[in-house]
Order: C-alpha cells, then sequence, then structure tokens
C-alpha cells in the first residue's frame, strides 16, 4: 500500500514538473542559419504540441508552419517553430509572427562572421515525435556566453514554492486541529467496541462453562 502511495505521489509530481518545464520560459543563445515554411500534417499524438491560435486553425489537419533554424555556440543543432498563441494557453499572447520572422532573417549569419541571439521560447524539441519548441523574442546578444537571467521563471518557481509550503503548513495545523482528535476519537471508541464485545464473550463463554460444569 505505501508503495502505490508513493509511485502515485511520485508520478503526479513528474507530471507537474514536466507540465512548467515545457510552459515556462526558457533563452537559448544561438547563432540563426535559415528560416523555411513547411506544411506539417497534426496528428492526434503531437495536436497538443501545435498552437491553434484560432478555430480554423484547430480544425485543420495540416498547415503551414514557419521554422528557423540555429545553431547553438557548442555547435548543436536547434529548430524552432514560429506560431502565434493568440489567447490560447501558453498564455504568451503572441500575436507577431511576420514580425518575430522578419527577425529571424535579419539575424542570419555564418559561421565565419557569427551574430549571436537569444532566443525567448517554450516547448520541446523531440526528432521522434517531430515536435519543436515555439520562439516568442529574439534579440541580439553579444556572444554564446551572454546568456539572459530568467527571471521570469526564477520569480514565478519561488513564488509556487512559497504557495506550496503555505498551503502544506497550513494543511498540517488543520490536520493537527481538526482531522488527528477525530482519528485519535475513533480509534478509541473502537477499542472500547472491541473491549467490550470481548467482554461480553468473556461473560458468554464463563456462562456456558458453568453449565458443562453441571
Amino acid at each position: 500500500m505505501r508503495f502505490i502511495k508513493w509511485a502515485f505521489l511520485i508520478t503526479i509530481w513528474v507530471l507537474f514538473g514536466a507540465f512548467l518545464h515545457y510552459t515556462l520560459p526558457q533563452y537559448d543563445v544561438v547563432r540563426i542559419v535559415n528560416t523555411y515554411e513547411e506544411r506539417q500534417e497534426l496528428n492526434d499524438w503531437t495536436r497538443v504540441f501545435w498552437s491553434q491560435p484560432d478555430d480554423q486553425s484547430a480544425e485543420l489537419i495540416n498547415r503551414d508552419v514557419q521554422f528557423i533554424q540555429a545553431v547553438r555556440g557548442n555547435g548543436r543543432n536547434m529548430v524552432y517553430r514560429n506560431e502565434d498563441t493568440g489567447w490560447n494557453w501558453p498564455p504568451y499572447f503572441k500575436f507577431d509572427t511576420a514580425n518575430l520572422y522578419t527577425d529571424a532573417n535579419d539575424s542570419i549569419s555564418t559561421k565565419a562572421n557569427p551574430e549571436w541571439v537569444a532566443v525567448l521560447h517554450y516547448g520541446w524539441r523531440n526528432e521522434f515525435l517531430s515536435i519543436f519548441p515555439n520562439a516568442v523574442t529574439i534579440n541580439p546578444v553579444a556572444g554564446p556566453e551572454d546568456k539572459p537571467t530568467n527571471w521570469f521563471s526564477i520569480i514565478f518557481l519561488v513564488l509556487l514554492a512559497a504557495v506550496f509550503w503555505a498551503v502544506y503548513v497550513r494543511w498540517r495545523r488543520f490536520r493537527r486541529s481538526r482531522i488527528d482528535p477525530m482519528i485519535e476519537s475513533a480509534e478509541d471508541s473502537l477499542h472500547a467496541a472491541g473491549d467490550a464485545i470481548a467482554e461480553r464473550k468473556g461473560r458468554v463463554r464463563r456462562w456456558l462453562d458453568t453449565w458443562k460444569s453441571k
């Protein structure tokens, strides 16, 4: 029973952590090498990883998507999609896909003369599932080591931890003052009932024993 409890709790926390990791903004310092537009097939398994900016596009099984190809400072490749989020989840309220596409094209550079930019994005890159993080902003930086501090995620996680701690402390106080006394009272009642039943069984047994002796 304890194993099932811990497995359930670990599963919940892992899923919650994955949700936060996918949704919260992250920074990558990259060199943009190309941009292109490609038609993507949206299947039931990966549709959740693509934006749905309006009701019409939400019903389409395929649509044209803009992509930004980049290279990190360590030489690893990275590909971002460029989609509006609109008023949908996650709440980035991105409506400037065309402007961002222009910024990305303007930031294209070569390996011999690199221009480094910080791409603010959310989401994951997975080659097997063909999912891509969604670029939100592009800003120039001095070099590949000049990664901006992700203040929003830091402040959000600190506040979230404070909320969880406050809820946990109040839950412990509520449990000690209300639930634990009720449980102890119920246990005492059960013990008392058990003692009473045992006493009655003992009386019946003694009474039967008196008849056996006769």
